[in-house]
């Protein structure tokens, strides 16, 4: 058995970098570890602790991750994700409550980490067809919104995702070794 799983589902691009940063800062041997494109293969492979990632979509995660944490049982889950817009405190906290949900009970749930990430450019083009005399402003923000999001996941949002996953990683050795 596994020690971790690092198991994404991406659209971008955007939350496979953070998959990635996340199982690099795991501080475990590459014989203990796997990362795994559930988008792909939806195979997750036995593990102790499973960090779950997935772009946000109508503030939650797609069907293929609801089915992979259906299928988890008495093992610990992080989740991770990225999304379009400015990742506020209460945005974070609603998407993380309509998520883990879908976390089954006897399951031991470890934390949430959420980041910014660049969108495609189909929803800049929608945006500017969208734009009329009423909704200006609003749509102006939606646009400032989608510029701020091109250069993210940035250094410092896969510096946060390396923190996140150390500090879960050295939570789990701490409650392991007592």
């Amino acid at each position: 058995m596994l020690k971790y799983v690092v198991a994404f589902s991406s659209k971008t691009g955007n939350t496979k970098a953070i998959a990635g940063r996340i199982f690099d800062a795991l501080p475990v041997s590459a014989e203990e570890k796997e990362i795994v494109d559930i988008g792909e293969s939806g195979f997750l492979m036995d593990a102790e602790t499973y960090f779950i990632g997935f772009p946000v979509h109508r503030m939650t995660c797609g069907m293929d991750v609801i089915d992979s944490l259906a299928d988890l049982h008495e093992v610990s889950i992080a989740l991770f994700a990225t999304c379009g817009a400015e990742p506020t405190e209460s945005y974070k906290k609603e998407i993380e409550q309509n998520v883990r949900a879908w976390v089954e009970d006897d399951n031991e749930y470890l934390g949430f980490f959420l980041c910014q990430g660049r969108m495609q450019d189909e929803i800049r083009e929608r945006y500017d067809s969208l734009r009329n005399d009423e909704n200006m402003d609003a749509i102006e923000k939606m646009i400032e919104n989608f510029d701020e999001a091109l250069s993210h996941p940035d250094e410092l949002d896969l510096a946060d995702a390396s923190f996140f996953a150390k500090t879960l990683a050295k939570g789990k050795d701490v409650k392991d070794g007592e």
